[in-house]
């Protein structure tokens, strides 16, 4: 069996207390059939330290991006798009529209302006956005249609909304990815989409080191977690642990242009 962890953030564990670096978190992972995993960047400075501290590993892929969160000091537009040039970049990211957090109309406009031009750089590159949505659902459907991101494909990640927003995000030519929020117990409006989405148009993953699934709740999160969140999500989509593997594994090797011979 072979699984695919399609969101993590490698540099974020904790290597001094809990991991002996790098290939020890692959190893554990390795264990669960956790196989290949995608490191997903949220600044430019952090990007080119993640691919330091990672180097090159077959079992692992780069997305490059800046979150929401992270550009108020502004960055270079030019050089997002060079280093996601980067044959080693396959998705731009992670991107995205986050309310909750900052309310004002200039941040605010600073997030659009970002997510836009991580989508034109997603479509000129032919590599799809990863998307981060927090308090911001209608703006986030918005721009996605304007900019065409069905051109380039990309994934809501870290599902929270509803069935209506699946709708709308399945019928924006997009994937959706549930981490271990779908196996707490309040979540049952993650569940209730989850068992709407097609298991051709979706993906899992940890989001590691944050939202640890039950039951490692508490814990630092890490790669090989994402065969609980796939066990859980099985038994919510009613089918065996093997099928949602399979389809899951060639979800993301259709998204991101990840040659299947790496998946098998």
């Amino acid at each position: 069996m072979f699984l695919v962890d399609s969101h993590c953030h490698l540099d974020g564990l904790d290597y001094e207390k809990l991991h002996g670096g790098v290939d020890d978190v692959l190893a554990k992972a390795r264990e669960r059939d956790v196989k290949f995993m995608l490191a997903v960047a949220c600044t430019l400075p952090g990007y080119r330290a993640m691919a330091e501290l990672i180097g090159d590993r077959p079992e692992v892929s780069f997305s490059c991006g800046v979150h929401p969160l992270n550009i108020e000091g502004g960055y270079d537009f030019e050089e997002l798009r060079t280093q996601a040039a980067d044959a080693r970049v396959v998705a731009m990211g992670e991107t995205g529209l986050d309310y909750f957090y900052q309310k004002e109309e200039a941040l605010i406009k600073l997030q659009q302006d970002s997510f836009r031009h991580h989508i034109r750089v997603g479509r000129e590159l032919n590599k799809p956005v990863i998307v981060h949505t927090r308090d911001a659902r209608q703006d986030t459907l918005d721009i996605l249609r304007e900019e065409k991101a069905g051109e380039c494909g990309g994934v809501l990640h870290c599902f929270t909304e509803d069935r209506d927003t699946a709708e709308q995000l399945l019928d924006l030519g997009l994937y959706i990815s549930f981490s271990g929020m779908v196996t707490f117990r309040n979540a049952e409006q993650i569940r209730e989409a989850a068992r709407y989405v097609p298991l051709d148009r979706i993906l899992i993953e940890t989001d590691s080191p944050y939202l640890a699934p039950v039951p490692h709740r508490g814990k630092e999160n890490q790669p090989a977690y994402v065969r609980d969140v796939a066990e859980y999500l099985a038994v919510v989509k009613g089918v065996s642990l093997e099928t949602l593997a399979v389809a899951t594994t060639q979800n993301f090797s259709r998204l991101f242009h990840v040659d299947a011979a790496r998946l098998a």
